[in-house]
């Protein structure tokens, strides 16, 4: 069983399309912060910490499937249901389910990675990063068990 962890937004005027409905990249928006909260709310140091500390950066996105079954707008009080679905040995999976109380307005699936920089030139502006192993402690923090 996978642990979620919701994070929850107040849609505003400025989120939404003249049609007053949620322009679509605000959900992406949102799905990064609620990824950060998930780990934030398991206890994961903040980014700039792993990275001083372990060289983690972040989980960058590879791969992203969304679905829209409802229509959100401003005054909306939306939660974001996440949890991590499977765990492989350099990426994951997180699931998200975007919510208007009971009515499911949007899901997404992402896979993402663990990731380091490499091969940087000291003073350059190319940031080179790589997929590391998944984390034991990390893992363990968001209540995987082997």
């Amino acid at each position: 069983m996978s642990i979620v962890v919701t994070y929850n937004k107040l849609v505003e005027f400025g989120d939404c399309d003249p049609a007053r409905i949620v322009w679509f990249p605000n959900y992406f928006k949102w799905i990064d912060a609620a990824s950060r909260n998930y780990f934030t709310q398991r206890g994961v140091p903040p980014w700039h910490i792993t990275e001083r500390e372990f060289g983690i950066l972040g989980t960058p996105v590879i791969d992203t499937h969304a679905r829209f079954t409802n229509t959100a707008s401003y005054g909306d009080d939306l939660s974001i249901h996440t949890r991590i679905t499977k765990w492989r040995k350099t990426s994951f999976v997180m699931h998200y389910e975007v919510m208007r109380d009971q009515c499911s307005i949007m899901t997404c699936i992402e896979t993402r990675v663990f990731a380091k920089h490499v091969g940087n030139t000291p003073g350059s502006s190319h940031h080179q990063i790589k997929a590391i192993p998944v984390p034991e402690f990390i893992k363990q923090l968001c209540g995987f068990s082997q």
